[in-house]
């Protein structure tokens, strides 16, 4: 019964996530409120970890979500369930692109796709900053993390600085790496 849902929820994943990665985010997002295999909290480390390990975030937390369910056998049934849709439907793209390149209607579908998959984007980044940046206050009233608030400001700063542009983003994970740990300590 486990591999048939998780079959299920990450090929329905693969299937309308159109758009990729980041994507994927808000169905990860449902997936974390619905079952019992990761936490949001637990999604936004793996969010970290993707960006800086190959692969995207939801090939990613396929495997982890699959993994924690079912072991290897269910990471193997998750992943290939998020891939399957997208493969097919490449396959399929392929065999007809040279009759569909230039028509009309493909042209304004993906048209009329590419806001819908920005509004995905940000609705996920709007869910990952209130994670990010909030901590559960007193009486189960949510409130700002002004440490992590001030981090990422901090940060995005740094970050305009000319000097600091050139610095590669190993050197970004790194540091935001070590931030994090001094701060836990």
């Amino acid at each position: 019964m486990i591999y048939f849902q998780l079959m299920y929820e990450f090929f329905k994943i693969g299937l309308f996530a159109i758009g990729g990665g980041m994507a994927t985010l808000p169905f990860l997002m449902d997936l974390a409120a619905k079952y019992d295999w990761y936490t949001k909290a637990e999604l936004t480390d793996m969010i970290a970890i993707s960006q800086s390990t190959p692969g995207p975030v939801g090939i990613n937390m396929a495997t982890y979500a699959g993994y924690n369910a079912a072991g290897i056998p269910g990471a193997v049934v998750a992943t290939l369930s998020l891939v399957a849709p997208a493969l097919v439907i490449i396959m399929v793209i392929a065999k007809f692109l040279a009759n569909f390149n230039e028509n009309k209607t493909v042209q304004a579908a993906f048209y009329g796709i590419r806001p819908a998959v920005a509004a995905l984007i940000g609705y996920a980044v709007w869910e990952l900053v209130k994670i990010a940046l909030t901590v559960p206050g007193e009486n189960g009233v949510t409130a700002i993390d002004y440490l992590g608030a001030l981090i990422c400001i901090a940060s995005f700063g740094v970050m305009q600085v000319k000097i600091c542009k050139k610095l590669h983003p190993l050197v970004w994970i790194a540091l935001g790496g070590v931030i994090g740990v001094l701060l836990k300590l």
